[in-house]
């Protein structure tokens, strides 16, 4: 079973707990600017939005990256960067839509989340619950079914 990060922004309170998780699982510091998960607050509304790689189906990265260094990890689905292959072009950055590809100046490479393995640290770490892992075929429907509920869902009568 594949699991993806799930946010609900509607949890975050902008605590910055998964940029610090990722950073220091990924690179030992807790320097939220090595972090691969950040948080854009909307100053002009005071709301807080955790955001990271979606891992997508497309995978724009993945199909624009020029010496393969991106690949898919069979056992979490994640597209995973390798280092030792990756050359710095930054085409992948330009080919994901969503920004989530970030430059590494120090390595000269491109990070973007892995998935920590299978085992996120900033969902480990989120103490409101705005990141979870979850089976990533999760469709929704129990909560459509306790809308329904709410609403008044009844079996109706034939």
């Amino acid at each position: 079973m594949q699991k993806t990060l799930h946010i609900n922004p509607d949890k975050c309170t902008g605590c910055l707990q998964c940029e610090m998780a990722c950073a220091y699982e990924n690179h030992g510091t807790f320097a939220t600017a090595k972090s691969r998960i950040k948080v854009f607050d909307f100053h002009h509304t005071g709301k807080k939005v955790p955001y990271t790689c979606t891992q997508c189906d497309e995978a724009w990265c993945l199909h624009a990256c020029p010496v393969e260094a991106i690949t898919v990890d069979k056992a979490t689905g994640a597209k995973v960067v390798n280092e030792a292959t990756c050359v710095g072009c930054k085409v992948c950055t330009i080919a994901c839509p969503f920004g989530t590809i970030n430059y590494v100046v120090d390595t000269g490479k491109v990070q973007k989340c892995d998935l920590c393995e299978g085992s996120p640290a900033c969902a480990d770490a989120c103490p409101t619950g705005a990141i979870t892992f979850i089976d990533a075929n999760w469709t929704g429907l129990s909560k459509m079914e306790q809308w329904a509920d709410k609403l008044g869902n009844q079996t109706s009568a034939s």
